[in-house]
């Protein structure tokens, strides 16, 4: 199985997962030629996707879905409230396309099982997705301002975790932002902070090597080594090593991770 973020930030977010029988995209929130960009960059054909998984219908999620639906003949996975709510926005899909998913509802394509499961977001019916391949078992989960113990207990155990660590708290409270966005931010339907990844990983991981990118990462509140300290100093407190026990990254906003094969 493969894994690579080609891109997480407020400017787009775009996930890839490849199997021995399938393709995948999670969100697609740039352009199609920038998603294409992207694809290539890791020596990927966007003609080889097989589907796009939808988290929620926020632009930078959600951007290039129906263009890239519509040039590769691509299906569309995404709960009923998503679907209405980005209709509109990405233009007219084949019907055939149109995949409604339930929310913690589990599924199959092809080799790969799905299990979507609700988060907490200024969004219609967001969701996070945990994908399941042989022994493997990898966590997508951005875009969420609250963890709470259900959510924990459903993603513990994984292989690798995508996950937001968005702001450092410091930085968007006295930064130039306006006030109802800092608020937004914080509250429990905006974003994990550095703190907060920090305190879900060192409750959920094992040190069984496993792989953590941090994602979504504010360009104007938070800075890449501060988000990697603080989130380590968390997970050393909690007897983990972190340069033998686990892998710890960032993705980045501008440019793919590497490909990582578990």
């Amino acid at each position: 199985m493969k894994f690579c973020s080609l891109s997480s930030g407020s400017s787009g977010n775009c996930q890839y997962i490849e199997t021995d029988k399938v393709r995948i995209l999670i969100d697609a929130g740039f352009s199609g030629r920038k998603v294409e960009d992207l694809l290539s960059s890791i020596g990927v054909c966007p003609s080889t996707i097989d589907c796009i998984f939808v988290t929620h219908e926020h632009m930078d999620h959600i951007k290039g879905v129906g263009v890239l639906s519509r040039r590769y003949d691509i299906p569309i996975f995404a709960n009923e409230g998503t679907w209405i709510n980005m209709s509109s926005k990405i233009g007219e899909i084949d019907n055939k396309n149109i995949k409604i998913i339930h929310t913690d509802k589990d599924f199959e394509i092809a080799d790969l099982g799905v299990h979507p499961f609700k988060i907490f977001h200024d969004a219609c019916d967001p969701v996070g997705y945990i994908f399941f391949y042989k022994n493997i078992k990898i966590t997508i989960m951005t875009d969420t301002g609250w963890v709470n113990n259900e959510m924990k207990n459903i993603i513990k155990g994984s292989s690798l975790y995508l996950l937001e660590s968005n702001h450092d708290v410091n930085m968007l409270k006295y930064g130039k932002y306006p006030w109802y966005l800092k608020k937004r931010i914080l509250s429990t339907k905006g974003h994990l902070s550095n703190d907060d990844a920090g305190r879900v990983l060192s409750q959920v991981l094992l040190g069984n090597g496993e792989i953590i990118l941090l994602a979504h990462l504010s360009q104007e509140n938070n800075i890449p080594y501060l988000a990697h300290e603080t989130v380590g100093s968390f997970v050393k407190d909690c007897g983990i090593n972190i340069h033998k026990d686990i892998t710890l990254d960032l993705t980045y906003r501008d440019r793919a991770t590497k490909v990582y094969s578990l």
